[in-house]
């Protein structure tokens, strides 16, 4: 029997031909995934930006950037799974691809039925991959977190659409709760570069993400500044 995969397991397929790109859009999409496609490395850092995604599919043949800096990127600012599937079938791609993070390798041309058994492992790999005993769904002020779903959704049961960055400001934050995460911790993680003078990216995420949490978020309770210093994830948090 196939193994069943959530409805919002999220799929982002990063390949600049169309024909392949609709190809593993149909299949995947038939397989109950939701999948979003970049055709370049620019559009896949919008795409991530926009909303968040479990697994990436990721051609190293990009128009705009190499694909092994798009690895790279993938690898050390967003942190989730990847399997790179591509023309370049050299042992040394492989190795390379591997060892900048990349979680497996699918040369083309390549069966569909093998490529999404291979991202069902990824995906289980990666699930597994959590410390014994880390909490990793939380609820607090009518919401509930499920950090491996990368999902938020409000006391109705009903998703509150967050971006990558807000997604993972709200984890970095949780990770953290009653204690205070600076700016320069929460730019590193989440843009992978320390604040300059007039840096106000974090303060503009976190603005948004107070809008989507707070009851009033002129005066946040969840969300708390500590002047000088940062922020803090101040409310109680109950496992589930």
């Amino acid at each position: 029997m196939a193994e069943a995969v959530t409805d919002r397991t999220r799929l982002l397929v990063v390949e600049d031909d169309p024909d392949v790109a609709s190809l593993l859009d149909r299949y995947f999409s038939s397989q109950g995934f939701v999948v979003t496609v970049a055709p370049d490395g620019h559009a896949m850092r919008q795409a991530l930006t926009r909303s968040p995604a479990d697994l990436v599919l990721l051609d190293l043949g990009l128009p705009d950037e190499d694909g092994f800096a798009a690895t790279r990127y993938l690898h050390e600012h967003w942190g989730g799974p990847v399997i790179i599937v591509t023309g370049k079938g050299e042992a040394i791609d492989r190795v390379v691809g591997l060892e900048l993070g990349a979680d497996d390798y699918v040369a083309k041309p390549f069966d569909l039925r093998e490529l999404l058994a291979r991202v069902r492992s990824v995906l289980r790999r990666s699930a597994r991959a959590r410390p014994v005993g880390e909490v990793r769904q939380w609820r607090f002020e009518g919401f509930r977190l499920d950090m491996d779903a990368r999902m938020l959704t409000d006391e109705q049961g009903a998703e509150v659409p967050l971006t990558s960055g807000e997604f993972q400001l709200l984890c970095a934050l949780v990770e953290r709760a009653r204690r205070v995460v600076s700016r320069d911790e929460l730019l590193t993680r989440l843009h992978g570069r320390t604040a300059g003078p007039y840096d106000r990216a974090i303060d503009v995420q976190v603005a948004r993400l107070r809008r989507k949490l707070e009851r009033d978020p002129a005066h946040p309770v969840l969300v708390r500044s500590v002047r000088g210093q940062g922020y803090m994830f101040a409310g109680t948090l109950e496992p589930g």
